[in-house]
Protein backbone atom coordinates (compact mmCIF):
# COMPACT_ATOMS: atom_id res chain seq x y z
CA UNK A 1 0.00 0.00 0.00
CA UNK A 2 1.28 3.72 -1.17
CA UNK A 3 1.25 5.74 1.91
CA UNK A 4 1.83 9.86 1.45
CA UNK A 5 2.81 12.69 3.00
CA UNK A 6 0.46 16.03 2.23
CA UNK A 7 0.86 19.08 3.77
CA UNK A 8 -1.73 21.83 4.10
CA UNK A 9 -0.78 25.34 4.50
CA UNK A 10 -3.84 27.53 5.86
CA UNK A 11 -6.77 25.41 7.81
CA UNK A 12 -9.37 27.75 6.48
CA UNK A 13 -12.52 25.96 4.12
CA UNK A 14 -9.87 25.41 1.55
CA UNK A 15 -7.56 23.40 3.33
CA UNK A 16 -10.10 21.48 4.99
CA UNK A 17 -11.96 20.92 1.99
CA UNK A 18 -8.58 19.66 0.48
CA UNK A 19 -7.84 17.21 3.19
CA UNK A 20 -11.53 16.05 2.76
CA UNK A 21 -10.81 15.18 -0.96
CA UNK A 22 -7.60 13.44 -0.21
CA UNK A 23 -9.84 11.52 2.64
CA UNK A 24 -12.39 10.49 0.04
CA UNK A 25 -9.27 9.87 -2.72
CA UNK A 26 -8.29 7.04 -0.59
CA UNK A 27 -8.48 3.27 -1.35
CA UNK A 28 -7.06 0.20 -0.22
CA UNK A 29 -4.05 0.90 -2.18
CA UNK A 30 -3.02 4.17 -1.33
CA UNK A 31 -3.64 6.71 1.77
CA UNK A 32 -2.77 9.97 2.79
CA UNK A 33 -1.64 11.16 6.26
CA UNK A 34 -2.17 14.90 5.90
CA UNK A 35 -0.49 17.46 8.27
CA UNK A 36 -2.63 20.90 7.96
CA UNK A 37 -0.99 24.17 9.03
CA UNK A 38 -2.51 27.41 10.43
CA UNK A 39 -0.09 30.18 11.54
CA UNK A 40 -3.09 31.64 13.65
CA UNK A 41 -3.50 29.52 17.13
CA UNK A 42 -7.30 28.94 15.95
CA UNK A 43 -8.32 26.93 12.68
CA UNK A 44 -11.30 28.33 10.52
CA UNK A 45 -9.77 30.93 8.60
CA UNK A 46 -12.69 32.94 6.56
CA UNK A 47 -15.50 31.30 8.81
CA UNK A 48 -13.79 32.28 12.04
CA UNK A 49 -12.79 35.36 11.10
CA UNK A 50 -14.18 36.94 7.81
CA UNK A 51 -18.22 35.88 7.71
CA UNK A 52 -19.72 38.85 9.12
CA UNK A 53 -21.30 37.78 13.54
CA UNK A 54 -24.66 37.45 12.35
CA UNK A 55 -24.45 34.74 9.42
CA UNK A 56 -24.14 32.22 11.83
CA UNK A 57 -25.68 29.65 9.68
CA UNK A 58 -22.58 30.07 7.29
CA UNK A 59 -20.08 29.04 10.24
CA UNK A 60 -22.20 25.73 10.54
CA UNK A 61 -19.44 24.43 8.06
CA UNK A 62 -17.25 24.83 10.58
CA UNK A 63 -18.81 20.95 11.77
CA UNK A 64 -17.89 19.57 8.63
CA UNK A 65 -14.19 20.58 9.48
CA UNK A 66 -14.44 18.92 12.45
CA UNK A 67 -15.39 15.82 11.11
CA UNK A 68 -12.51 16.14 9.04
CA UNK A 69 -10.18 16.27 11.53
CA UNK A 70 -11.56 13.53 13.45
CA UNK A 71 -10.29 11.30 10.47
CA UNK A 72 -7.33 9.31 11.06
CA UNK A 73 -4.41 10.28 9.47
CA UNK A 74 -5.06 14.29 10.03
CA UNK A 75 -2.76 16.24 12.10
CA UNK A 76 -3.35 19.68 12.95
CA UNK A 77 0.03 22.33 13.10
CA UNK A 78 -1.65 25.68 14.55
CA UNK A 79 0.65 28.94 15.77
CA UNK A 80 3.16 27.92 12.86
CA UNK A 81 3.92 30.43 10.62
CA UNK A 82 5.40 29.07 6.98
CA UNK A 83 8.46 31.33 6.27
CA UNK A 84 9.08 31.96 9.79
CA UNK A 85 8.61 28.91 12.48
CA UNK A 86 9.33 26.82 9.45
CA UNK A 87 10.43 27.37 5.32
CA UNK A 88 8.87 26.51 2.72
CA UNK A 89 11.72 24.37 1.20
CA UNK A 90 11.54 22.02 3.98
CA UNK A 91 8.12 21.48 3.81
CA UNK A 92 8.89 20.62 -0.16
CA UNK A 93 11.59 18.71 1.29
CA UNK A 94 9.50 17.14 3.81
CA UNK A 95 6.46 16.14 1.85
CA UNK A 96 5.27 14.03 -1.26
CA UNK A 97 3.30 17.26 -2.26
CA UNK A 98 2.30 20.87 -0.40
CA UNK A 99 -0.81 22.82 -1.33
CA UNK A 100 -1.18 26.25 -0.49
CA UNK A 101 -4.80 27.15 1.27
CA UNK A 102 -3.73 30.53 2.60
CA UNK A 103 -6.75 32.46 0.82
CA UNK A 104 -6.72 36.12 -0.14
CA UNK A 105 -5.99 37.54 3.13
CA UNK A 106 -4.93 41.23 2.10
CA UNK A 107 -7.35 43.69 1.03
CA UNK A 108 -6.32 45.63 -2.29
CA UNK A 109 -5.35 48.76 -1.99
CA UNK A 110 -7.01 52.36 -3.70
CA UNK A 111 -3.72 53.88 -4.22
CA UNK A 112 -4.64 57.77 -3.41
CA UNK A 113 -3.85 60.20 -0.73
CA UNK A 114 -5.24 60.02 2.43
CA UNK A 115 -5.60 56.64 2.60
CA UNK A 116 -3.34 56.24 5.76
CA UNK A 117 -5.74 58.68 7.52
CA UNK A 118 -6.91 57.42 11.21
CA UNK A 119 -10.06 56.22 10.79
CA UNK A 120 -9.78 54.95 7.07
CA UNK A 121 -9.61 51.17 7.19
CA UNK A 122 -9.15 48.06 4.83
CA UNK A 123 -11.97 45.75 4.77
CA UNK A 124 -9.43 43.13 5.69
CA UNK A 125 -8.72 45.44 9.21
CA UNK A 126 -12.01 46.52 9.76
CA UNK A 127 -14.05 42.99 9.50
CA UNK A 128 -11.37 41.44 11.44
CA UNK A 129 -11.44 43.59 14.48
CA UNK A 130 -15.09 42.78 14.72
CA UNK A 131 -14.44 39.07 14.46
CA UNK A 132 -12.00 38.86 17.23
CA UNK A 133 -8.94 38.39 15.08
CA UNK A 134 -5.54 38.69 16.95
CA UNK A 135 -3.47 40.62 14.63
CA UNK A 136 -6.49 43.32 15.21
CA UNK A 137 -7.56 43.41 18.30
CA UNK A 138 -5.73 46.82 19.09
CA UNK A 139 -6.90 49.07 16.29
CA UNK A 140 -9.04 51.66 17.17
CA UNK A 141 -12.36 52.47 15.92
CA UNK A 142 -14.34 55.61 16.41
CA UNK A 143 -18.26 55.80 15.32
CA UNK A 144 -18.40 59.28 16.46
CA UNK A 145 -18.85 60.80 13.18
CA UNK A 146 -23.00 60.23 11.66
CA UNK A 147 -21.81 59.70 8.25
CA UNK A 148 -19.67 56.56 6.79
CA UNK A 149 -18.57 55.63 3.31
CA UNK A 150 -17.89 52.21 2.31
CA UNK A 151 -16.17 51.73 -0.97
CA UNK A 152 -16.32 48.47 -3.07
CA UNK A 153 -19.39 47.43 -4.55
CA UNK A 154 -19.84 43.54 -3.39
CA UNK A 155 -21.07 41.37 -0.88
CA UNK A 156 -18.09 42.46 1.75
CA UNK A 157 -19.56 46.20 1.49
CA UNK A 158 -23.39 45.10 1.85
CA UNK A 159 -22.11 42.81 5.02
CA UNK A 160 -20.23 45.96 6.90
CA UNK A 161 -23.29 48.19 6.18
CA UNK A 162 -25.19 45.65 7.42
CA UNK A 163 -23.00 45.12 10.45
CA UNK A 164 -22.85 49.37 10.88
CA UNK A 165 -26.76 49.57 10.22
CA UNK A 166 -27.60 46.57 12.83
CA UNK A 167 -29.25 47.50 16.26
CA UNK A 168 -27.32 46.38 19.02
CA UNK A 169 -29.01 43.62 20.22
CA UNK A 170 -29.27 41.85 17.48
CA UNK A 171 -25.17 41.61 17.29
CA UNK A 172 -24.95 40.82 21.36
CA UNK A 173 -26.38 37.60 20.73
CA UNK A 174 -23.45 36.52 18.17
CA UNK A 175 -19.53 35.86 18.30
CA UNK A 176 -19.03 39.35 17.58
CA UNK A 177 -15.51 40.31 19.72
CA UNK A 178 -16.36 41.37 23.27
CA UNK A 179 -14.24 44.42 22.36
CA UNK A 180 -16.32 45.64 19.45
CA UNK A 181 -19.25 45.41 21.57
CA UNK A 182 -18.45 49.16 23.38
CA UNK A 183 -18.19 50.39 20.19
CA UNK A 184 -20.86 49.41 18.49
CA UNK A 185 -22.96 50.39 21.85
CA UNK A 186 -21.48 54.20 20.77
CA UNK A 187 -22.01 53.82 17.19
CA UNK A 188 -23.58 57.41 16.57
CA UNK A 189 -23.90 56.31 12.56
CA UNK A 190 -27.14 56.88 10.41
CA UNK A 191 -25.82 57.24 7.43
CA UNK A 192 -23.68 54.52 5.24
CA UNK A 193 -22.97 55.28 1.30
CA UNK A 194 -21.72 52.69 -0.72
CA UNK A 195 -19.95 53.44 -3.53
CA UNK A 196 -19.00 51.92 -6.55
CA UNK A 197 -16.88 53.39 -9.54
CA UNK A 198 -18.30 51.72 -12.21
CA UNK A 199 -21.90 51.21 -13.34
CA UNK A 200 -25.06 49.13 -11.23
CA UNK A 201 -24.95 46.16 -14.06
CA UNK A 202 -21.00 45.73 -12.84
CA UNK A 203 -21.56 45.78 -9.26
CA UNK A 204 -20.67 42.13 -7.37
CA UNK A 205 -23.30 41.98 -4.98
CA UNK A 206 -24.90 38.56 -5.34
CA UNK A 207 -29.02 38.76 -5.62
CA UNK A 208 -29.53 37.07 -2.40
CA UNK A 209 -27.33 39.75 -0.03
CA UNK A 210 -29.21 42.25 -2.09
CA UNK A 211 -32.65 40.85 -1.33
CA UNK A 212 -31.54 40.11 2.68
CA UNK A 213 -30.69 44.26 2.78
CA UNK A 214 -34.16 44.67 1.35
CA UNK A 215 -35.86 43.08 3.98
CA UNK A 216 -34.28 45.15 6.95
CA UNK A 217 -37.65 47.08 8.35
CA UNK A 218 -35.35 49.99 10.50
CA UNK A 219 -33.23 50.92 7.13
CA UNK A 220 -34.17 53.37 4.49
CA UNK A 221 -32.23 52.78 1.03
CA UNK A 222 -31.81 54.93 -1.35
CA UNK A 223 -31.02 54.39 -5.10
CA UNK A 224 -31.07 56.31 -8.39
CA UNK A 225 -33.95 54.76 -10.07
CA UNK A 226 -32.72 56.66 -13.45
CA UNK A 227 -29.29 54.90 -12.82
CA UNK A 228 -30.71 51.75 -12.98
CA UNK A 229 -33.01 52.38 -16.06
CA UNK A 230 -29.67 53.36 -17.77
CA UNK A 231 -28.31 50.22 -16.40
CA UNK A 232 -30.53 48.29 -17.68
CA UNK A 233 -31.06 49.74 -21.18
CA UNK A 234 -26.88 49.31 -21.48
CA UNK A 235 -27.33 45.64 -20.36
CA UNK A 236 -29.97 44.85 -23.30
CA UNK A 237 -27.98 46.10 -25.59
CA UNK A 238 -24.58 44.45 -24.48
CA UNK A 239 -24.10 40.19 -23.94
CA UNK A 240 -25.46 40.25 -20.33
CA UNK A 241 -25.13 37.70 -17.75
CA UNK A 242 -28.47 36.41 -15.37
CA UNK A 243 -26.47 37.68 -12.50
CA UNK A 244 -26.51 41.29 -14.00
CA UNK A 245 -30.33 40.71 -15.19
CA UNK A 246 -31.59 39.75 -10.92
CA UNK A 247 -29.17 42.22 -9.21
CA UNK A 248 -30.78 44.82 -11.62
CA UNK A 249 -34.04 43.78 -11.21
CA UNK A 250 -33.58 43.65 -7.42
CA UNK A 251 -32.10 47.17 -7.40
CA UNK A 252 -35.09 48.31 -9.62
CA UNK A 253 -37.60 47.21 -7.24
CA UNK A 254 -35.91 48.54 -4.35
CA UNK A 255 -36.00 51.91 -5.80
CA UNK A 256 -39.40 51.97 -7.02
CA UNK A 257 -39.97 51.28 -3.83
CA UNK A 258 -38.14 53.77 -1.36
CA UNK A 259 -39.01 54.01 2.26
CA UNK A 260 -38.32 56.94 4.36
CA UNK A 261 -39.83 56.39 7.73
CA UNK A 262 -35.81 55.20 9.20
CA UNK A 263 -33.72 57.47 10.72
CA UNK A 264 -31.27 55.16 9.32
CA UNK A 265 -29.98 55.40 5.76
CA UNK A 266 -28.13 53.13 3.01
CA UNK A 267 -27.77 55.16 -0.44
CA UNK A 268 -25.90 53.31 -3.68
CA UNK A 269 -23.71 55.48 -5.79
CA UNK A 270 -22.54 54.03 -8.99
CA UNK A 271 -19.94 55.79 -11.22
CA UNK A 272 -18.31 57.37 -8.34
CA UNK A 273 -14.33 56.77 -7.96
CA UNK A 274 -12.48 58.10 -4.83
CA UNK A 275 -9.86 60.39 -5.89
CA UNK A 276 -8.53 61.56 -2.97
CA UNK A 277 -9.39 61.58 1.03
CA UNK A 278 -9.06 64.63 3.47
CA UNK A 279 -8.14 65.08 7.01
CA UNK A 280 -6.03 66.68 9.54
CA UNK A 281 -4.69 63.35 10.74
CA UNK A 282 -7.99 61.49 10.79
CA UNK A 283 -10.64 61.34 8.22
CA UNK A 284 -13.57 63.79 7.31
CA UNK A 285 -13.93 64.10 3.32
CA UNK A 286 -13.78 61.55 0.27
CA UNK A 287 -13.44 63.64 -2.73
CA UNK A 288 -14.89 61.48 -5.67
CA UNK A 289 -14.93 62.07 -9.59
CA UNK A 290 -17.91 60.67 -11.49
CA UNK A 291 -17.65 57.74 -14.08
CA UNK A 292 -19.52 57.34 -17.34
CA UNK A 293 -19.57 54.07 -19.28
CA UNK A 294 -20.17 53.01 -22.92
CA UNK A 295 -19.98 50.03 -24.67
CA UNK A 296 -19.11 48.21 -20.85
CA UNK A 297 -16.15 50.67 -20.65
CA UNK A 298 -15.53 53.05 -17.88
CA UNK A 299 -13.91 56.78 -18.63
CA UNK A 300 -13.71 59.90 -16.57
CA UNK A 301 -16.10 62.99 -16.80
CA UNK A 302 -14.05 65.26 -14.52
CA UNK A 303 -16.61 66.03 -12.58
CA UNK A 304 -16.72 66.19 -9.05
CA UNK A 305 -18.09 66.16 -5.46
CA UNK A 306 -17.44 65.65 -1.64
CA UNK A 307 -19.34 63.75 1.23
CA UNK A 308 -18.05 64.55 4.62
CA UNK A 309 -17.41 61.54 6.29
CA UNK A 310 -15.73 60.21 9.81
CA UNK A 311 -15.25 56.32 8.50
CA UNK A 312 -14.34 54.90 5.33
CA UNK A 313 -13.91 51.43 4.63
CA UNK A 314 -12.32 49.94 1.28
CA UNK A 315 -13.98 46.84 0.20
CA UNK A 316 -12.46 46.60 -3.26
CA UNK A 317 -11.20 43.33 -2.85
CA UNK A 318 -8.65 40.91 -1.80
CA UNK A 319 -5.36 39.37 -2.81
CA UNK A 320 -2.60 36.84 -1.44
CA UNK A 321 0.29 37.76 -0.62
CA UNK A 322 1.68 35.20 2.22
CA UNK A 323 4.71 33.95 0.31
CA UNK A 324 7.05 36.81 -1.09
CA UNK A 325 8.72 36.04 -4.17
CA UNK A 326 6.08 34.08 -5.70
CA UNK A 327 4.64 35.32 -8.71
CA UNK A 328 1.29 36.81 -8.29
CA UNK A 329 -1.20 37.54 -11.16
CA UNK A 330 -3.68 39.89 -10.32
CA UNK A 331 -3.80 38.75 -7.09
CA UNK A 332 -3.41 35.56 -7.05
CA UNK A 333 -0.46 32.55 -7.07
CA UNK A 334 0.44 31.70 -10.94
CA UNK A 335 -0.85 28.48 -11.38
CA UNK A 336 -1.61 26.03 -14.22
CA UNK A 337 -4.71 24.15 -12.64
CA UNK A 338 -3.54 24.55 -8.85
CA UNK A 339 -0.29 23.62 -10.18
CA UNK A 340 2.98 25.82 -9.36
CA UNK A 341 6.18 23.94 -9.62
CA UNK A 342 7.17 20.53 -9.08
CA UNK A 343 5.41 18.83 -5.83
CA UNK A 344 3.79 22.61 -4.86
CA UNK A 345 0.25 23.35 -5.18
CA UNK A 346 -2.23 25.95 -4.82
CA UNK A 347 -6.14 25.75 -4.19
CA UNK A 348 -8.66 28.45 -3.40
CA UNK A 349 -8.80 32.00 -3.59
CA UNK A 350 -5.06 32.17 -3.62
CA UNK A 351 -5.18 29.73 -6.57
CA UNK A 352 -8.16 31.71 -8.54
CA UNK A 353 -8.89 34.97 -7.05
CA UNK A 354 -10.88 36.14 -4.42
CA UNK A 355 -14.27 35.45 -5.74
CA UNK A 356 -16.69 32.24 -5.08
CA UNK A 357 -18.47 30.28 -2.26
CA UNK A 358 -18.18 27.51 0.00
CA UNK A 359 -19.28 25.27 -2.16
CA UNK A 360 -16.74 27.04 -5.24
CA UNK A 361 -13.78 25.99 -3.01
CA UNK A 362 -15.23 22.31 -2.21
CA UNK A 363 -15.15 21.51 -5.80
CA UNK A 364 -12.09 23.25 -6.53
CA UNK A 365 -10.23 21.77 -3.85
CA UNK A 366 -11.23 18.20 -5.41
CA UNK A 367 -10.36 19.34 -9.16
CA UNK A 368 -6.58 20.27 -7.73
CA UNK A 369 -6.37 17.14 -5.24
CA UNK A 370 -7.02 14.63 -8.64
CA UNK A 371 -4.08 16.54 -10.53
CA UNK A 372 -1.84 15.82 -7.19
CA UNK A 373 -3.16 12.60 -7.46
CA UNK A 374 -1.85 12.24 -10.85
CA UNK A 375 1.37 13.26 -10.50
CA UNK A 376 2.45 11.60 -7.35
CA UNK A 377 5.72 9.39 -7.89
CA UNK A 378 7.23 6.99 -5.14
CA UNK A 379 6.52 8.19 -1.50
CA UNK A 380 9.09 9.90 0.16
CA UNK A 381 11.60 8.93 3.48
CA UNK A 382 11.09 11.73 5.48
CA UNK A 383 11.92 12.67 9.23
CA UNK A 384 8.76 14.43 10.16
CA UNK A 385 7.82 18.45 10.63
CA UNK A 386 7.95 18.30 14.73
CA UNK A 387 11.97 17.77 14.62
CA UNK A 388 12.45 21.00 12.14
CA UNK A 389 10.63 23.19 14.50
CA UNK A 390 12.28 25.15 16.98
CA UNK A 391 12.54 23.70 20.71
CA UNK A 392 9.54 24.99 22.95
CA UNK A 393 7.68 26.21 20.27
CA UNK A 394 4.02 26.10 21.30
CA UNK A 395 2.08 23.86 18.16
CA UNK A 396 -1.80 23.67 18.54
CA UNK A 397 -2.74 20.75 17.82
CA UNK A 398 -6.46 19.25 16.98
CA UNK A 399 -6.38 18.27 21.42
CA UNK A 400 -5.68 21.80 22.36
CA UNK A 401 -7.39 23.43 19.68
CA UNK A 402 -10.48 21.40 21.08
CA UNK A 403 -9.94 22.86 24.50
CA UNK A 404 -9.71 26.36 23.23
CA UNK A 405 -13.05 25.40 21.13
CA UNK A 406 -14.71 24.15 24.50
CA UNK A 407 -13.68 26.88 26.38
CA UNK A 408 -14.75 29.85 23.70
CA UNK A 409 -18.25 28.13 23.93
CA UNK A 410 -19.12 27.75 27.65
CA UNK A 411 -18.18 31.06 27.47
CA UNK A 412 -20.35 32.09 25.59
CA UNK A 413 -23.57 30.17 26.96
CA UNK A 414 -23.07 32.24 30.14
CA UNK A 415 -24.45 35.11 27.76
CA UNK A 416 -26.43 33.41 25.32
CA UNK A 417 -23.91 33.70 22.35
CA UNK A 418 -22.48 30.87 20.25
CA UNK A 419 -19.11 31.64 21.81
CA UNK A 420 -17.03 34.04 23.66
CA UNK A 421 -13.99 34.39 21.20
CA UNK A 422 -9.68 34.78 22.76
CA UNK A 423 -8.05 37.34 21.10
CA UNK A 424 -4.94 37.03 22.95
CA UNK A 425 -2.11 34.32 21.31
CA UNK A 426 -1.14 33.59 25.40
CA UNK A 427 -4.33 33.06 26.58
CA UNK A 428 -5.00 30.66 23.47
CA UNK A 429 -1.54 28.50 23.79
CA UNK A 430 -2.38 28.09 27.25
CA UNK A 431 -4.21 25.56 26.25
CA UNK A 432 -1.48 23.54 24.76
CA UNK A 433 -0.38 20.49 26.75
CA UNK A 434 2.86 19.31 25.26
CA UNK A 435 2.19 16.05 26.35
CA UNK A 436 -0.26 15.59 24.04
CA UNK A 437 2.20 15.27 21.37
CA UNK A 438 2.96 11.41 22.45
CA UNK A 439 -0.96 10.38 22.15
CA UNK A 440 -2.53 8.89 19.38
CA UNK A 441 -4.19 10.87 16.52
CA UNK A 442 -2.04 14.72 17.78
CA UNK A 443 1.40 15.91 16.55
Amino acid sequence: MLNYKIAIVGAGPSGYFTAQALQKAQSDHLKFSIDIFEKLPTPGGLIRSGVAPDRQKIKTVSKVFEKIAKEDGFRLFANVEIGKDISLKVLKDQYDAVVIATGAPDSKSLGIAGENLSNCFSATQFVSWYNAHPDFKDIQVDFSHETAVIIGAGNVALDIARMLLNDLKDLECTDISEHAIPIFRSNKIQNIIICGRRGPEHASFTPIEIRDFSKLSNINIKIDSDEIEKAINRVNLSLSTEKDLKNLELLKTISENQKDNSKKNLELLFLTAPIEIKGKDKVEEVVFELNSVENDLISQTGKKFSISTGLVITAIGYETNYFPGMNLINGRISNIAGHIEQNLYVVGWAKRGAEGLVGTLKSDAKDVVELLIENLNQPKLSIGIPRSLKPGHKVVDQLSWERINAAEVVAGEIYGKPRVKFTDRKDMLAFVDERDRSRPNSN
